[in-house]
C-alpha cells in the first residue's frame, strides 16, 4: 500500500515575499489555503484523464531531492481556463500544446524565487526541449512586455519561448483550481493537456532530479 504524499505549502518567506510584491506589482493577491492540490472534494478523474492519474502514480517516486514538491494531482483533468498569449501575441491555452508533455511555470519579475529558478527552467528547455517537452514559462508581470523580455535578455534565458498574461487571469483560473497559492507555480501537463502534478515555490529545474522526472513523464 502506498502512503499518500501530503501536500507541501510553500515556505512562509515566499509567500510574504510574493505577496508583497505582488501588492507593490498590482498583481492580484496570492493566498494559502489548507487543502491539498485541486478543489475540495474533487476525487473523480475524468474520462479523457485516466491515463494521467497511472503516469502521475508511475512517477511520483521520482518527485524526489529537488522536486521533492512536485505532488501528484488528486484527480487529474483537463484545465481549460488556463489561457495566455503566445510568442506571437495571440491567444492559446493548453491545447495548443497537443502531443507535448508540458511544464507549465507561472513567473514574475517582482518574485524573487521566479527570477532565481528561470535560468534552470531554460537549461532544461535547451537540454530536454523537443517534439515530445516543452518548458512554456508565463509571464504574468502587469503593464507592457519591456520589463520581462529585458529580465529575459539580461540573465541570458534564450531557449524559453516568451508567453504572456498582463491581466493574471492565468494565475486567478488556476487559484479557483486550487493550484496557485503563490508564485511561482509549476504544473506537469501531459501529452492529452491532463494535470499530472504541481507545485508551488521554485525547484532547481536543471538539477539531476528534474531531468529524471522530466524522462519519466515522457517515457523516454
Amino acid at each position: 500500500m502506498t502512503t499518500r504524499k501530503l501536500f507541501r505549502l510553500p515556505s512562509l518567506k515566499l509567500i510574504a515575499i510574493a505577496t508583497v510584491a505582488g501588492i507593490i506589482a498590482g498583481a492580484a493577491a496570492v493566498y494559502i489555503k489548507e487543502t491539498g492540490y485541486g478543489n475540495a472534494g474533487r476525487e473523480t478523474v475524468s474520462a479523457e484523464c485516466t491515463a494521467a492519474k497511472d503516469l502521475a502514480q508511475k512517477i511520483t517516486p521520482l518527485a524526489k531531492g529537488e522536486v521533492a514538491a512536485m505532488v501528484a494531482a488528486n484527480a487529474p483533468r483537463k484545465l481549460p481556463s488556463v489561457a495566455f498569449n503566445g510568442p506571437d501575441g495571440k491567444p492559446m491555452t493548453l491545447e495548443n500544446f497537443a502531443g507535448k508533455t508540458v511544464l507549465l511555470n507561472l513567473w514574475a519579475t517582482w518574485c524573487v524565487p521566479c527570477r532565481e529558478e528561470m535560468p534552470a527552467l531554460n537549461a532544461l528547455e535547451k537540454e530536454m526541449g523537443s517534439d515530445k517537452f516543452q518548458v512554456v514559462a508565463v509571464n504574468i508581470d502587469t503593464g507592457d512586455d519591456e520589463k520581462p523580455k529585458a529580465f529575459l535578455s539580461e540573465t541570458g534565458v534564450d531557449s524559453l519561448q516568451f508567453y504572456r498574461d498582463n491581466t493574471i487571469g492565468v494565475f486567478n483560473s488556476l487559484k479557483k483550481e486550487g493550484l496557485a497559492f503563490g508564485l511561482p507555480v509549476t504544473l506537469l501537463i501531459d501529452d492529452k493537456g491532463c494535470l499530472v502534478s504541481a507545485m508551488n515555490g521554485p525547484a532547481a529545474w536543471d538539477s539531476g532530479d528534474a531531468k529524471a522526472l522530466i524522462k519519466g513523464a515522457t517515457g523516454s
